[in-house]
């Protein structure tokens, strides 16, 4: 059987797929993948559904392309913090981390939902959002690391995937209840105590003198 013919991609092509990356981006922030499908995206785009089939393949295929923009994005996002210099510390590493995670959630509906997301919904689609953006997070880390690495007898993946973890949980309870625990999460003071508080953390995990074995 001969192998189809793939056309060449056109400015109009171009242009219609990035419409429909967009609207469907506004459609998982607005109402999740409850009311999410190609019907809601095509409505949204003012398109016919017949193009996500034939530019994407399916709901599967654009949600793969809006995962693979949100990787970048992130990546982006975290992208400032490299004229701040080289980190001089593996804690220092992972603080403009965990500082660029709480700002770019902070900015941006989208992440905020993934990261819900992450613990309430187990699909495919779930997890293929949620790949991109940890692919996103871990080029900017190894691009930005170089040759540093965690002190002796620290447990690197476990504490970071802890601090991660709380920034989270800490930008989606502020997004939706405005508190945790009792602390305040409203307006730039009480971030700022969050972010000194990050510091802290980062800086008791990597940094304190480790007992001697």
């Amino acid at each position: 059987m001969p192998k189809e013919k793939v056309l060449p991609r056109t400015r109009d092509r171009e242009a219609k797929e990035r419409a429909l990356i967009e609207s469907a981006k506004n459609v998982l922030a607005e109402v999740g993948f409850q009311g999410f499908g190609v019907n809601a995206v095509a409505r949204a785009a003012a398109c016919d559904k017949q193009l996500i089939y034939r530019y994407f393949g399916g709901i599967e295929g654009l949600v793969e392309a809006i995962g693979a923009e949100l990787g970048l994005r992130l990546r982006d996002r975290l992208a400032p913090l490299a004229a701040m210099g080289k980190p001089a510390r593996y804690s220092d590493l992972v603080q403009r981390m965990a500082l660029g995670l709480l700002q770019a959630l902070r900015d941006d509906a989208l992440l905020r939902r993934i990261a819900a997301w992450e613990v309430s919904d187990g699909s495919p689609l779930v997890a293929s959002l949620t790949l991109a953006r940890s692919k996103g997070m871990t080029q900017w880390m190894m691009e930005t690391r170089g040759d540093l690495k965690p002190p002796p007898g620290v447990d690197a993946p476990g504490a970071n995937a802890f601090i991660i973890a709380a920034v989270q949980h800490l930008v989606l309870a502020g997004s939706a209840a405005g508190a945790f625990a009792g602390m305040a999460l409203r307006d730039e003071k009480d971030w700022e105590r969050v972010r000194t508080l990050i510091k802290s953390m980062v800086a008791a995990v990597y940094d304190a003198p480790k007992p001697a074995q």
